[in-house]
């Protein structure tokens, strides 16, 4: 068994204003600090997502790796993807600190972050600098809290950021900054998803592939898990006649179960972790129910065990994705997770990722 030092750090990382410990973090990632986790991955675990073949399914949750910084790294510590962002055009302060707030009786956290990023031009010369990730890689995207107009953002990062990843990521859901949920009106959502939808990839200078193997890359929509149904109908709808290639259920929430404890309960900002987890699965079985199985879904929201991802993936998760959690447990909790989904997989019968998010339950 590895050794992990994280039990350890963790009381001193807890000491620091959690953004000074995530940093700590990240400069501890990018030094080769963090001792790596096991990579050989259960042959149940293997799937596929937006084309690229996964080792497993679990995920690095945007918002862990804001600005490409340790993407790389992440292989060595377990996961089958990561998401770095959410990138916006220019580079963004975001909002006022304090706004980053622990709730360790839940083992979650409050955000009002606000998107602060080195912005796409910095970015890209981070990604272009290093290797492409071994593993699976998306980029979220976002639009500038000031911008006069928000599609055009998502229609330039769209464009610089297609030739990096797997997947690219439209997170149309942020709840902390001026811009972050004008696309949950499906009008402007419509109007978003065709202005991307005319972009010319036959002709652009974007993508490294020449002739007809150049193609859009995979666009995917980052829902709210506070939408009401009917709001929700309308904007998969949206998305399934927009030929979206996947959806990813849910971003933070606004909403406070009554049952939070401790001085930050009431913060200001969105809430991750355990308290969000039942709503955000229960959103994703319905995401799945409307659109039919159709696109890939990732499930993120609350997810701290192989139970917990087991649970997405049988309400139709293809792919999981987690960060909160990590503040609590560390990387090794990817281990305890992969290990726990694959047990699971077997008991039930079923021999992989795909056959059990396809399944539905009865």
């Amino acid at each position: 068994m590895l050794f992990d030092p994280f039990p350890f750090a963790k009381p001193f990382l807890h000491a620091l204003e959690p953004e000074d410990a995530h940093e700590l973090t990240l400069c501890a990632l990018e030094t080769g600090l963090v001792p790596g986790q096991p990579v050989a991955d259960d042959p149940i675990l293997a799937t596929t997502l937006f084309g690229r073949a996964l080792t497993n399914p679990v995920g690095l949750a945007a918002g862990f790796d804001k600005n490409a910084r340790v993407h790389g790294q992440m292989a060595a510590h377990g996961f089958g993807f990561v998401e770095i962002g959410g990138v916006t055009p220019r580079p963004q302060r975001g909002n006022p600190r304090p706004r980053v707030f622990r709730l360790p009786a839940e083992n979650a956290v409050i955000n009002r972050m606000g998107f602060p990023n080195d912005g796409a031009e910095i970015v890209e010369r981070r990604l272009a600098r290093g290797r492409r990730p071994s593993i699976g890689f998306g980029i979220n995207l976002a639009s500038n809290a000031d911008s006069a107009d928000p599609a055009d953002d998502f229609v330039q990062l769209v464009r610089r950021f297609a030739p990096h990843a797997d997947y690219l990521t439209l997170d149309i859901s942020c709840p902390n900054t001026a811009n972050g949920q004008v696309f949950l009106d499906p009008a402007q959502l419509a109007d978003l998803l065709a202005r991307l939808s005319a972009i010319d990839w036959s002709e652009s200078d974007a993508l490294p592939s020449a002739g007809p193997a150049r193609r859009a890359p995979a666009l995917v929509a980052k829902l709210s898990p506070d939408l009401d149904d009917g709001l929700l109908e309308r904007i998969v709808a949206t998305l399934i006649e927009a030929r979206i290639s996947g959806i990813v259920v849910a971003n933070t929430t606004l909403e406070r179960p009554p049952e939070l404890r401790g001085i930050n309960a009431r913060e200001p900002g969105g809430l991750s972790g355990p308290p969000l987890f039942a709503a955000s699965t229960a959103m994703l079985a319905r995401v799945r129910d409307l659109t039919g199985g159709r696109v890939p879904l990732i499930g993120v929201g609350g997810i701290s065990s192989g139970a917990d991802a087991y649970a997405k993936v049988r309400a139709g998760a293809s792919a999981v994705q987690l960060y909160t959690a990590l503040i609590y447990e560390g990387t090794a909790l990817v281990t305890s997770i992969k290990r726990e989904l694959a047990q699971r997989l077997r008991s039930d019968g079923f021999t992989s990722v795909a056959e059990a998010a396809q399944a539905v339950i009865t």
